[in-house]
Order: structure tokens, then sequence, then C-alpha cells
């Protein structure tokens, strides 16, 4: 008889067990809900408040239905970012509450949330300055943020981006929010509904995990029950305005953009690397058959014979964000860049308006014209292959056999980037860094610009022919220099702007930074020109996309950089009026306008003296009449130029895919293609 009672107790406990684990989970399930219902809403919320803040950048064109499309869009999408916190919450409190008679902690799903909603909050007061000058939610250039100067970076978003004001919003949002988020946790929960038939309360829980299983489907796939209509960071540009495209990705789907992005450039994905396809590519930058494995023997050229006679010196000026929109001449009544236009007008000075920078950041620029390599996004300053010798493409050794002492003058920290060390292993002689200069001002990033031309110009040996490369840095924020001092004209610059900006005084301030490195820059060139009068110069932009009068700039305007060659014997017929290029040309240029007949030298980028027709960067190509975004069927008008005998687009990939293989495969796997029989 107790046998009996003891089974019929048994029977019973399970049971209540049972009935109390679902009614554990329906609970949770509750909780799991309320969780995503309100972290959806922050999203929404967040970017609504993007939207607003950045109101300005949202063009003429945009209608109230693009913005409710974008907002509709932006909620699909931010379902696969709320449930990364849900997904945590369910395996971490619903199932382990449900599987285990005694609670883990009531106050775990809290703590989960109130951590995502504190990061959520800090890439909310992020992201904004990070768009005004990126033009994008975060972006692959995040990661070039672990390998820079961390004290100046540091200096850098105090000073110019309010870092303590951004982490104070960032704290009081966050902590207004998880008191929020405390109290709706909360609110009332029901318990699991009991039938009196069994089979209804199996129909009720199947019906449950059926609705679990296809909520989370929905989540899955942004608001879609199937891959097809799937809505990703790829394909989430439904509007006709940049601007709200940006805005329909959430902070979290920004982020996982820039990280995907990141490694695909790392693995340049979408080219054929294979050995036999390498062949392919080296013949058509050599321009003929080579029999060799080796990469550098496809880089191999003859110069076609010095179109100048050979200077004492030769500098190349790297303009920090020096862009070319300033020279166009709807703006010239800016007056930030007299210094550059005076120099292009002279009768001895050519200039290429259709040019792109090798990338977006300085440190591209610089390993882009000190190697001659196209960007790959492959760090080269911190790669041990850039300091085992040279690159045969590299301009210093270059120079040197054309008997110049090239020297590298830096106006910030040598240890930025490894800057020393690559350019020293790369061939320079020489290199000077803040640290070697005397000034009176500047900041974290370096020395004010006049400073650094000061010491450039002391440290000419006349009876010595050099080639100096000079890196300036003021046209940078945070912005430090004493405009006034410098003799800097607000007001002619606040007439050429348009109305609606004429009381941005932080845009002045910018503009005046721009005005101050061209004036500085014109100064250093025309007194070297009256010192040394067969000098050669030729000033580059190191990149543009930082600064632009338009909140939603053409293409051309937005990333096009000026590529200016003046000197004696030097003639506006140097360059054909259907040239274009980018930094993996500049060497080549350099090195046909002052080498004699038969000269052997390397480069993967062809001389702008012999007509070279395509410039192209990490995203972007260029011709004298159009420009376009690489993998995309769009392209634009160069600014005042009608598209007339532009290049196919066929042809302009296949310029891309060769030079960037060649590129990769060189820096990557070295100097042997390995081709296999």
């Amino acid at each position: 008889m107790k046998k009996v009672e003891m089974k019929e107790e048994y029977a019973y406990e399970g049971m209540f067990f049972l009935v109390s684990r679902w009614e554990e989970l329906f609970k949770n399930i509750q909780q799991d809900i309320k969780l995503f219902v309100f972290v959806l809403g922050i999203f929404c919320l967040f970017r609504i408040g993007f939207i607003i803040i950045l109101n300005s950048y949202i063009s003429e064109a945009a209608t109230f239905q693009d913005i409710a499309m974008a907002l509709y869009y932006g909620i699909r999408i931010s379902l696969k970012s709320t449930g990364l916190v849900v997904a945590a919450s369910f395996i971490l409190c619903t199932l382990l509450n449900v599987f285990n008679k005694g609670a883990i902690g009531i106050n775990l799903r809290y703590i989960l949330g109130c951590t995502y909603i504190s990061l959520l909050s800090l890439l909310f007061y992020a992201r904004i300055p990070y768009y005004e000058q990126f033009h994008m939610g975060f972006n692959q250039l995040l990661f070039n943020t672990f390998n820079d100067d961390v004290h100046a970076l540091f200096y850098t978003l105090v000073e110019q981006y309010k870092l303590p004001v951004r982490l104070l919003l960032t704290g009081v949002t966050a902590l207004a929010l998880c008191r929020l988020l405390k109290v709706w946790l909360g609110t009332k929960t029901y318990h699991l509904p009991c039938f009196s038939k069994w089979y209804g309360n199996i129909a009720f829980r199947t019906a449950l995990l059926i609705i679990a299983y296809y909520l989370v489907l929905f989540i899955r796939f942004g608001g879609s029950m199937t891959y097809a209509y799937n809505i990703d960071w790829e394909n989430s540009g439904v509007t006709k305005d940049e601007f709200l495209n940006e805005a329909i990705l959430d902070d979290v789907q920004a982020l996982y953009r820039a990280y995907t992005l990141h490694e695909r450039i790392m693995a340049s994905t979408g080219l054929d690397m294979d050995p036999q396809r390498m062949v392919e590519y080296g013949t058509y930058v050599a321009g003929h058959p080579v029999d060799s494995q080796k990469v550098d023997d496809f880089l191999k050229k003859e110069a076609q014979g010095g179109k100048i006679k050979k200077p004492q010196h030769v500098f190349l000026i790297i303009g920090e964000s020096y862009a070319n929109w300033p020279l166009l001449p709807q703006y010239k009544d800016l007056n930030i860049a007299n210094g550059m236009r005076n120099i292009i007008a002279q009768e001895d000075a050519a200039y290429v308006p259709a040019f792109l920078p090798n990338g977006m950041s300085t440190i591209s620029g610089i390993m882009g014209i000190v190697t001659g390599l196209a960007e790959a996004n492959l760090y080269l300053t911190y790669l041990p292959e850039s300091y085992k010798e040279p690159y045969s493409t590299s301009l210093a050794p270059q120079m040197k056999k054309l008997g110049y002492k090239p020297r590298f003058w830096y106006a910030g920290p040598t240890s930025w980037e490894r800057v020393k060390d690559f350019t020293l292993a790369q061939g320079f002689e020489e290199f000077y860094g803040m640290g070697d200069i005397t000034s009176q001002s500047g900041n974290v990033w370096g020395c004010d610009d006049k400073y650094l031309f000061q010491a450039v110009a002391s440290g000419v040996d006349h009876p010595t022919p050099t080639f100096d490369v000079i890196m300036n840095i003021s046209n940078h924020a945070p912005y430090t220099v004493d405009l006034e001092k410098e003799g800097f004209d607000r007001d002619s610059v606040i007439s050429g702007l348009p109305d609606n900006v004429k009381e941005d005084q932080e845009l002045i301030k910018k503009l005046g930074h721009f005005w101050y490195a061209d004036k500085v820059m014109a100064e250093f060139i025309r007194d070297m020109r009256q010192q040394y009068p067969d000098s050669l110069f030729i000033i580059v932009g190191d990149h543009a996309d930082r600064l632009n009068i338009q909140l939603n700039p053409s293409l051309y305007e937005r990333y096009g950089i000026p590529f200016i060659v003046y000197g004696k014997g030097i003639d506006k017929n140097v360059f054909s009026k259907e040239v274009a290029g980018s930094h993996i040309n500049v060497s080549p240029t350099i090195l046909e306008l002052l080498s004699p007949p038969g000269f052997v030298y390397y480069s993967l980028g062809e001389s702008m003296t012999r007509g070279n027709g395509v410039g192209f960067n990490y995203g972007f190509w260029v011709t004298h009449d159009s420009i376009g975004k690489i993998g995309s069927d769009s392209k634009e008008s160069m600014e005042g130029i009608k598209m007339t005998s532009a290049l196919e687009e066929n042809f302009i990939q296949r310029d891309i895919d060769a030079r960037r293989a060649m590129s990769w495969w060189r820096i990557k796997n070295g100097k042997n293609m390995k081709i296999i029989e």
C-alpha cells in the first residue's frame, strides 16, 4: 500500500515539475519579449534621433516617403540586431531557468539588457561625428584605429570631438534607459493557461513552440520568413538618398558591415588569385608577353626619355586632406586655394584634375606613393615583407639611381604608423619628423606647416641633388593653427559661402586651415623657385572626403584630389586632356619626366606622360570625363564636363583587377608567381 502511495506521490511530483517548468518557460518568454520590444524601440529611437540631428544631410530630392521607407527598413534590419541580446537572454536566462529548479538570478536579464543599452548609447553618440567625417556609419577604416598613435588619437577625440561631453551624454542616456527597462521588465506577466482537457494543454503548448520557431525565422531574415526576401546591409539601400540609406543601418549592423568589408578586402575577395590567372594579369600590366615567373619582370619598363632637363632638386609635397574641389571654378570665391590656383595658372605648370587617392587615409596615400603599389588593405607599414628590402616599384631607390638623395619630411611624430621605419626600409636615406623640427606651435599630430617647410628649406644642400618628400599635417583635426595670427581673412571666405552656412563657425575654421595649408605650400614653392630656379615641384593630396561645402557632394567633389607638376621645362601639354590617375601613377610619372631614354624602372601604374587613362583606388575609378563606384553600374560625369569618349567599363574593370591582383600578390606572396605546370 505504501509503495502505491509512493508511486502516486512521485508521479504527482513529476507532473507538478513539468507543469511548473512550462509555467517558468511561459513566464520567461514573456520577459524575453519585453526585452525584445524595449531594445527594438531603442534602435528606432536612435535612428530617428540620427536623422533629426543630421537632417541637413538629407538631399532636396528626398521625400517624406523616402524617410518613411528608411524607418520601415530600419525596423526590419534592427530585428536582427535586437535578436542578438534576446538570444543571449533566452539561452542564459530562459533555458537555464526552465531546466534548473532554482533560478540562476533574476537580475541577469536586466544586466544583459543594460549592457547592450550602454553599448548602443555609446555607438549612437560616436556615430554622429563619424558620419560627419566620413559620410558613412562605421566602415572598414575603423580598423585603422588599432594601428594609429593612441595618444594623438585620444587628444583629437578630446579636443575636436568633445569626448568627455559625449561620454557624459552616453552615461546619462544609458542610465535613463536602463531605469525604464527595469520598470518595463517589472510589469505584469501572465500565467500559463490551463485547460480542462489534456489535449487543450498540449495544443496550446505546441502552438507556443511553433509560434516561437516562426518568430525566430522572422527575426533572422529581417522581417521576412525566407532568405529570398531577407534584408541585410548589402541590400538595404532602398531610398534615393544616400544619407537615409545610411540611416537604415543601425550601429550594430554598421559595425558588422565594417568587419565584413575589412575581411573581404583582407582576403581580396572577388579577384581570381591562382598563379595562371596572375600571368594573365601580369601580361596585361606589362603590355606584352613576358617569359618569366617573377612578378617584377612584369613591372619592368623603359623610359621614353626625359621630358625636362634634370633639375638639381625635386620636391614632392603630399598635402594633408588637400582635396581638389576648392580648385574648381565654382569655389574660387572662397579664396582658400589661391596659392595652388596661381601655380596652376603658370605657363610652366601642368595640372591633372581627374585624380584619386590610394585610400581613405593618410597612411594609405603614403604607402601608395612610396611603394607604387595599389591599396590592398594589408597595412604595409606593419608587414615584415616591407622591411626585408624595398619593393622594386618603390620610388626612393629609383630616384637614387638617377643621382638624387631621397629624404622624407613629416610634420608629425616618427612613431605614427611606423612611418619612419617604413620609409627608411623602402629606400629613403634620411627621415625628419616632428622631433627634428624647431617649432613654436602645433598639436599632438605635429608642428604647424610653416615650421615644417622652414626646416626643409634650411636643409636643402645645393651641391647635392635631393629628392624631398614632404608630408604636412595642419589641415587636420583638431585644427589648432592661430589663423588670425597667420593673416586669415575670415570675411573673404564667408562672402563666398552659401547663405545657409555663413554662420557655421566650425566650417569656417576648417576652411581656414585649408587656406593656411595652401598658403604655406605656395610660399615654400615660391621661395624655393627663387633660390633654385630649375627645381621641380609635384603637389598631390593624400586623400579627400573630409570636408565639403555641399552636404551631399558629387563623387568627384567628394573624393578627387589634385595632381600638379610645376617647374622649368614643364608646359601645359606634358599631359594630354584625356589623362587620369591615382597615387600609383605618381612614381612612373616622375621617373618618365626625369629619366634619360632607355632608363629601366619598375612600376605598377603607367606614367601620365604616356597618356594613362584610368585612375582607381579602394572603391572608385576615374577617367578624364567620368567617375564611378567599382562594382556598380552607376557613374557620374566630371564636374562641368560632358561624358563623351569615356573608356569602356569592361576595360576599366580589367585594368583595376589586373593592377590590384599584381599588387596583392607581390605584397602577400612575394616575388615569385609559383606557376603550377
